[in-house]
């Protein structure tokens, strides 16, 4: 899966996908042994999908996961200017279709690094990006 090449082959693709799910599943167990009530995983709205929503307190909290190999990237710089404007949307539908959840809102970026087989590192960036267009 940590190839250099620049796009994924079509056989790739599947791969891409467990490596994403693995790193999904990383993250979630982070955040609840570090406390955090996860609420949904991969809710989707229309095309666009959060990853983790998960209760910090009385905080909502929309966590963007990135699973990478090995680079100099940080997870937050692996969130672009679309794909945060895309949460953003996402976020709020959640937000309507769930009234009372949370006092306030933040947006979360965890990196899972591989490392080794079934080990990985974790950067959890708190309040990555704001709510505001």
């Amino acid at each position: 899966m940590c190839s250099q090449s620049p796009a994924p082959s079509k056989k790739q693709v599947p791969i891409r996908r467990r490596f994403g799910a693995w790193a999904e599943t990383v993250a979630a167990r982070w955040l609840r042994v570090h406390g955090f009530e996860i609420l949904d995983r991969n809710w989707r709205y229309g095309r666009r999908e959060l990853d983790i929503v998960a209760l910090d307190g009385s905080t909502a909290v929309f966590v963007e996961v990135k699973a990478r190999c090995r680079g100099p990237q940080s997870p937050l710089e692996a969130v672009s200017s679309r794909q945060r404007a895309g949460l953003r949307i996402a976020a709020e539908a959640w937000i309507h279709a769930h009234p009372g959840v949370g006092e306030e809102f933040r947006f979360d970026v965890i990196g899972v690094e591989l490392s080794s087989v079934n080990r990985g590192r974790i950067e959890h960036v708190k309040d990555a990006f704001t709510g505001e267009r």
